[in-house]
């Protein structure tokens, strides 16, 4: 999909805390997903479907025992946050909130990186 590749070169942009992309592909060639490297070790993965569902996921549990997801998946679990189907894992897979990020996959790429890089200045 041509996302994928609208994608990594958004996330080129964040110099400062993106150490390298890649498109990770199924063995028929299609793309399954974006990995984003972020400096500290820790990466971003980025999967959407045709469909419209889609997950930002950015995997520290190697590092300091946290994931935090922006997904849209339609958990019955999380029917009451109100943004529902659309939610935030913060900190674990338990805890999770609002999502506050755009459906729309470029903006949400750079209001996630921008979450990834507020990080990093705390």
């Amino acid at each position: 999909m041509k996302i994928y590749l609208e994608l990594e070169s958004i996330a080129k942009g964040f110099s400062e805390i993106v150490m390298d992309t890649k498109i990770i592909k199924l063995p028929s060639g299609e793309p399954l997903k974006l990995r984003i490297s972020i400096l500290d070790g820790s990466f971003l993965d980025v999967w959407i479907s045709i469909s419209g569902k889609y997950s930002y996921h950015w995997e520290r549990r190697h590092i300091d025992g946290k994931i935090y997801r922006h997904d849209n998946a339609s958990h019955k679990a999380w029917v009451q946050v109100k943004t529902f189907p659309r939610h935030f894992h913060d900190g674990e897979e338990q805890n999770v909130v609002e999502s506050r990020i755009s459906s729309e996959p470029r903006e949400a790429i750079r209001e996630f990186l921008e979450f990834v890089k507020g990080y990093f200045s705390k």
